[in-house]
């Protein structure tokens, strides 16, 4: 894991430490919510950063009630987008007002949800998601690469059968997979070998001590975590959660006095400061930061979505995990648990799995971290620590473009605690390779060569052999 050991066993630990590798556009600082109307006329659509559009949506969702249809972030022009279904004139005039924009759509939120129903009666298939699209108001059915033949035909009749105004199907490169590692590599020594995960986020437990997020498959595959790969546990599994209605890892520290910042370490020594959970809004951009593979942006593309996994423990079984954030950022094998995170700090999710690579692009699902808090009454932020804790004080500036980082591995580049910095400075054209190519599923083994104290490089080659190490 790529952090630096403070006295007294103070673990500064800045979640997401890896050289930052091959990520994409570059983005704008976004504009504060204005062009408020001061007629008394149909207000003009606010500019709103991502994270203001997501608070806006939650207060319209209770204003429109049951005309609400779902809503989504236009980044192009920096607006909300609020779908409505058979709604009171002076409810969507308010909503106008309230500097949203408002679309009569057909489909109503109780309609789309009994589509997922269906499907989870008639379609919970390995290999299959879905997830309300709210820029089409449909719900949208992904079949990856192992869906063929009758299970093909199962869910091809199923979708058609809910009509082609509800629902779309389509079909997704690779496998769905948890995909084990992240941010910060953690480690654990189990019967068959290595299991190696990530860090998510750094929080405080309800009773005070600190702790961090993870894959809640993660916690399942394994109890005592280390942050080097043939090194002593720091830390212990509080409550895991996975198959199910979420897929997410408490953890906690077993030195009390561990300081654990609230930060991303993007790598070169540059942190981006975590300062709130927010919710995930379709459309908006994002950023996950991953051991395999580092930083990577895509946009936010469904939520509440439902992934039905193959089974770790079941040939003939699925897990099925709900609620989840479905994005087209890339991801593999050696991600789990990392940080998804905002241009401007907020914390949105950590990786579940997905399908694709980072070189021909794919679809990715995350835990909301707001969902992972309530459940395990953690709270964002650091424990006994600043948020700047480490020995570096580099900062970067969010209008620089990135140089090449040439960084091999899982965490090249070394202890990188200090320093705060913008995303998207830094996601850009990173030609340091992070081969993640080796698993399968969850706990599918692979090589780690070269790995020690979570600082150097190391491939994660695809097949097993001795010592194998989990990548998930």
């Amino acid at each position: 894991m790529s952090h630096k050991r403070i006295p007294k066993r103070k673990a500064a630990i800045a979640v997401g430490g890896v050289a930052a590798l091959g990520a994409a556009a570059f983005l704008l600082p976004m504009a504060n919510a204005s062009q408020d109307n001061a007629s008394g006329a149909t207000a003009a659509p606010k500019t709103l950063k991502a994270t203001g559009a997501s608070n806006l949506a939650a207060q319209l969702q209770q204003l429109l009630g049951q005309a609400f249809a779902g809503s989504y972030y236009d980044s192009a022009k920096q607006q909300l987008v609020v779908n409505v279904v058979n709604g009171d004139n002076n409810v969507i005039a308010q909503a106008e007002q309230a500097g949203a924009v408002v679309r009569q759509v057909q489909n109503s939120t109780s309609a789309l949800e009994a589509v997922a129903k269906t499907l989870k009666t008639k379609a919970t298939i390995p290999g299959t998601a879905w997830a309300v699209d709210p820029k089409t108001n449909k719900v949208v059915v992904s079949a990856d690469s192992t869906v063929t033949g009758a299970k093909w035909d199962t869910l091809q009749s199923t979708v058609q059968g809910l009509g082609s105004n509800m629902a779309t199907l389509k079909k997704s490169s690779g496998t769905f997979k948890t995909l084990v590692s992240g941010g910060d590599a953690i480690f654990s020594q189990v019967q068959d070998g290595t299991v190696r995960c990530s860090l998510g986020f750094n929080v405080t437990a309800s009773d005070g001590s600190p702790a961090f997020l993870t894959a809640g498959h993660c916690g399942v595959a394994a109890k005592d975590w280390s942050d080097s790969e043939t090194g002593q546990p720091i830390a212990t599994v509080d409550q895991a959660q996975f198959p199910g209605n979420g897929d997410f890892s408490l953890v906690k520290y077993n030195d009390a006095t561990t300081q654990a910042p609230s930060e991303v370490n993007i790598g070169n020594g540059q942190t981006v400061a975590i300062n709130q959970a927010v919710d995930a809004t379709v459309g908006e951009t994002v950023f996950r930061m991953g051991s395999t593979t580092g930083l990577h942006d895509g946009q936010v593309t469904g939520l509440d979505a439902t992934v039905n996994f193959q089974s770790e423990t079941d040939p003939n079984g699925v897990d099925t995990v709900t609620g989840l954030i479905q994005t087209n950022v890339c991801a593999e094998a050696g991600d789990s648990g990392g940080s998804l995170f905002t241009q401007d700090g907020g914390a949105v999710g950590m990786t579940s799995g997905g399908s694709g690579d980072c070189t021909s692009g794919g679809e990715t699902f995350f835990q909301p971290v707001t969902a992972a808090l309530q459940a395990t009454g953690a709270t964002l932020g650091d424990a006994g620590a600043g948020a700047g804790a480490g020995d570096g004080s580099a900062t970067a500036d969010p209008s620089a473009t990135a140089g090449d980082q040439n960084g091999a591995g899982d965490q090249a580049g070394g202890d990188q605690i200090g320093g705060t910095a913008d995303p998207s400075a830094t996601a850009g054209d990173q030609s340091g390779t992070g081969d993640g190519t080796g698993t399968g599923t969850g706990t599918g083994s692979g090589d780690q060569s070269g790995t020690g104290d979570g600082t150097g490089t190391g491939d994660q080659s695809g097949t097993g052999a001795d010592n194998t190490s989990s990548s998930h």
